[in-house]
């Protein structure tokens, strides 16, 4: 059985969503501010982390920081905030997907089915090269010249993506329809996140890419070189 960390700070939203993804199937640790949530993170180790950003003490960003410098456990943000650039941090940190409430609760155990889908479906054996970079598909592993890169779930299908169709343009759509596996309405400035991540850290100068080039007007494609 998996576990979800549910983290927010309205008991009404933190009732539904249980009862929903304990229906689905799932074992759910529930926390109501920034500094209990990290102490269930780290006594729970959940599979999977529904993650609000307005919380008392430690908001979701800061949540988000603390975990991955330890650790690549998905994260599904919750946000009620408006403003875009919220959202393109929180991928930028690290986050897998995000919500924005309100929300249904059908689609929250779907978007959390989707996330944990990917980490299962790798294939065995399937290792991707190219040039000094290798991706180990059923470890969801990144190594760059030997030493291995800390990616999340979601950055790893995205650069498995591209990079098993060397020189292939991908629009921000068929990514985004790539990664979550689900058809929701999406957000293609996740892309652009989870791309920026990427290239800070594979790429020896992120800023002139070797590998994840950008295609103007159009999307992104893997260095068929």
């Amino acid at each position: 059985m998996k576990t979800i960390l549910l983290v927010d700070d309205e008991p009404g939203i933190i009732q539904i969503a249980r009862d929903y993804l304990e229906h689905a199937g799932y074992r759910v640790v529930s926390a109501s501010d920034g500094k209990t949530a990290l102490a269930a993170w780290r006594s729970a180790k959940p599979d999977l982390i529904v993650l609000d950003l307005g919380l008392p003490n430690l908001d979701g960003l800061d949540i988000t920081r603390a975990i991955r410098k330890q650790d690549n456990t998905p994260i599904i943000m919750l946000t009620a905030r408006g403003d875009e650039s919220d959202k393109l941090v929180g991928l930028e940190l690290g986050a897998d997907d995000y919500i924005v409430k309100p929300f249904s609760p059908k689609e929250l155990v779907a978007r959390v089915r989707a996330v944990l889908r990917r980490m299962e479906n790798a294939s065995v054996g399937d290792l991707i090269h190219a040039g000094d970079l290798t991706l180990d598909a059923p470890r969801m592993r990144v190594t760059l010249a030997g030493r291995a890169i800390q990616v999340t779930t979601t950055e790893f299908e995205l650069l498995a993506t591209l990079a098993r169709q060397p020189g292939r343009i991908f629009t921000r759509a068929q990514l985004l329809d790539a990664v979550r596996g689900v058809a929701f309405e999406s957000y293609e400035r996740a892309i652009d996140a989870h791309i920026k991540n990427l290239r800070r850290k594979i790429e020896p100068d992120p800023r002139a890419p070797r590998y994840l080039l950008t295609v103007y007007g159009v999307g992104y494609k893997f260095a068929d070189e």
